[in-house]
């Protein structure tokens, strides 16, 4: 959990530069992340976790937070390995 949460906050700190934010923290309601950033999040979990990002996964509550984009991860890679 904490490499899969480490891997999320490097992204996010490395594209969202001179803030610091919570795990908890939303991005988006925050204004450091839009819309449009959600696309290279996306991406990124694809690429670094090996997972497939559904339409039905396309909900702003799966990306909002470092906590919520883990807990995302953890549930498809747990799908993907059982």
């Amino acid at each position: 959990m904490e490499t899969v949460k480490n891997t999320v906050r490097d992204f996010l700190r490395s594209h969202i530069s001179g803030t610091g934010f919570d795990d908890d923290e939303d991005i988006f309601a925050s204004g450091y992340a839009n819309s449009l950033f959600v696309m290279q999040l996306i991406y990124m979990v694809e690429r670094e976790f090996g997972i497939a990002v559904a339409d039905e996964d396309l909900e702003f509550e799966n990306f909002q937070s470092i906590n919520s984009i883990t807990s995302f991860v953890l549930s498809k890679t747990a799908v993907s390995v059982g």
